[in-house]
């Protein structure tokens, strides 16, 4: 016989149906694992930083980070990845001065670093240091500025890569200074790092990690840093600034965004838990290990920041005619 269903069961089941997804939607962020997009190879300096920030910023949310290396085309992988996710909060990748400044600036990506993403925040930045290989006869900024006008086409520079933070910012100084130093482009920094030591290239701007062991060998003297401030690991180092070059704090800088359009209740729990855990004494010990100052940035602070990086190597880039696709 067929059941017959009173009209209060009808709207009991009704009232449960449309209760079902409005709970579902209700529930607090975070509900599930977040993804965490890294867009280098496991193993690097980057993915460490991930690691440590990801593994105490889960602990703070009481939810777990998933880490995904996804390297290639500077960054331009993980980005594309990041762009098509749904902008809930539970894809996020690690954005840094190549996905966000220097790439968009110098080839054609499938992104806009600005409007297709939406800024959480900044984890830290490390400066760039301009080093000369110990026996090339300068101890300041200026003396290599008139050492390298002295000696016209007597100068190299390696990067770790045309249209890499270590290539701009050389640029920029040889713009600012008129230094004819010609760009020697290596395969990365470790490469670029061994032919300065051997002096087959006489001066760099790597980072300050990548810097230290030589430094502290005396194999490579440092002249000065990029940054608004002093390194604590390099006081007796100036700032650009100090020596009368402005525009210089340009750093090696790493922070965090999702796709555009996540809710702002999301970014701005987001942003508040990050901004906790860059606060403990232990984080900035563990970063200290790839010379990185924790930095906390507000997601307007860091959308500012991101669009400033855009526009600075952006117009480096065309002053220069660097453009890197084919």
């Amino acid at each position: 016989m067929p059941t017959c269903v009173t009209r209060r069961q009808l709207l009991q089941v009704t009232a449960a149906s449309l209760a079902a997804p409005h709970w579902a939607q209700a529930q607090p962020f975070p509900a599930k694992p977040i993804r965490y997009i890294v867009p280098v190879a496991a193993g690097g300096g980057s993915d460490m930083i991930g690691r440590v920030v990801t593994e105490r910023w889960g602990r703070t949310l009481g939810q777990t980070f998933v880490v995904d290396n996804l390297s290639g085309g500077g960054g331009v992988v993980a980005c594309q990845s990041t762009q098509r996710a749904a902008p809930d909060g539970y894809t996020l990748m690690q954005a840094y001065v190549a996905t966000h400044g220097t790439t968009p600036a110098t080839r054609k990506v499938s992104y806009d670093a600005t409007r297709d993403f939406t800024p959480v925040g900044m984890i830290g930045a490390t400066p760039n240091v301009l080093v000369v290989n110990a026996s090339v006869p300068v101890r300041t900024v200026k003396d290599l500025v008139e050492y390298a006008k002295q000696n016209p086409n007597g100068l190299n520079y390696g990067s770790a890569g045309p249209g890499s933070l270590t290539h701009l910012t050389m640029e920029l100084f040889k713009q600012a200074t008129g230094a004819n130093i010609l760009h020697v482009p290596y395969r990365g920094i470790a490469p670029a790092i061994n032919d300065l030591m051997a002096g087959q290239t006489q001066a760099m701007f790597p980072g300050l990690a990548a810097a230290l062991p030589h430094l502290r060998s005396g194999r490579v003297r440092a002249l000065a840093v990029t940054g608004k401030q002093r390194s604590p690991l390099l006081k007796d180092v100036p700032t650009l600034d100090e020596v009368g070059l402005t525009g210089f704090d340009a750093m090696q800088w790493y922070g965090v965004a999702g796709p555009a359009g996540m809710p702002t209740a999301v970014v701005k729990q987001l942003n508040e838990t990050l901004s906790s855990v860059l606060k403990a004494p232990d984080l900035a010990d563990k970063l200290a290990g790839e010379a990185v100052q924790p930095l906390s940035m507000s997601p307007e602070e860091f959308a500012q920041h991101i669009r400033s990086e855009v526009t600075r190597w952006s117009a480096l880039a065309k002053a220069r005619n660097i453009q890197l696709d084919d």
